[in-house]
């Protein structure tokens, strides 16, 4: 095999473990995904109380993510907030899929063809009332409710829930809802 060939092929495998990589975003040591999980509960739409702001959802306020069902067996992501600036509101749809049994709450999501992140449902009342999102790393954290405010015993266990998953308390944004 020629030098050139031996060339491409390094960049053909080097590009295939990067696609792999952004495909399949790892779970943090820390991050603990929640067990007995029923997709069919958690589906439909709750309101983001908290969250690590990031660059796709600074400056939103009013956000919300709604989930449902599509017919492979993916779920649709419906993220969508108001620019407290502009007053202007924007929406992002993007599909989850299960990384590990659909009994576990690690999913991972993708908004942009196949670069995937993690989407670990660390903490879960068990009404679906909360829930408390940890993704691949400590810049991605979220706290949802089906309403739009929390009990402070909620906000008190995301705090916590945090701190164990490397989130740094003043990190955490609480989201103006009304």
């Amino acid at each position: 095999m020629g030098a050139k060939k031996i060339f491409l092929a390094a960049i053909g495998l080097f590009a295939g473990y990067k696609l792999y990589k952004a495909s399949n975003p790892k779970i943090p040591e820390n991050v603990i995904p929640v067990t007995g999980f029923d997709l069919n509960r958690y589906l439909g739409k709750w309101f983001e109380v908290a969250r690590v702001d990031n660059r796709f959802e600074k400056g939103l306020i009013k956000t919300t993510a709604e989930y449902t069902l599509n017919g492979d067996g993916t779920v649709n992501v419906l993220n969508s907030g108001v620019d407290e600036v502009s007053g202007r509101h924007k929406r992002a749809s993007g599909t989850a899929m299960f990384v590990q049994g659909q009994d576990v709450g690690a999913l991972k999501v993708s908004f942009f063809g196949p670069f995937y992140g993690g989407y670990n449902i660390v903490a879960l009342d068990d009404d679906y009332q909360w829930a408390i999102i940890a993704g691949s790393s400590p810049k991605y954290f979220w706290v949802l409710s089906r309403t739009e405010h929390v009990p402070e015993a909620v906000r008190e266990r995301a705090l916590r829930v945090a701190s164990e998953v490397g989130v740094l308390a003043g990190n955490l944004k609480w989201v103006q809802q009304t």
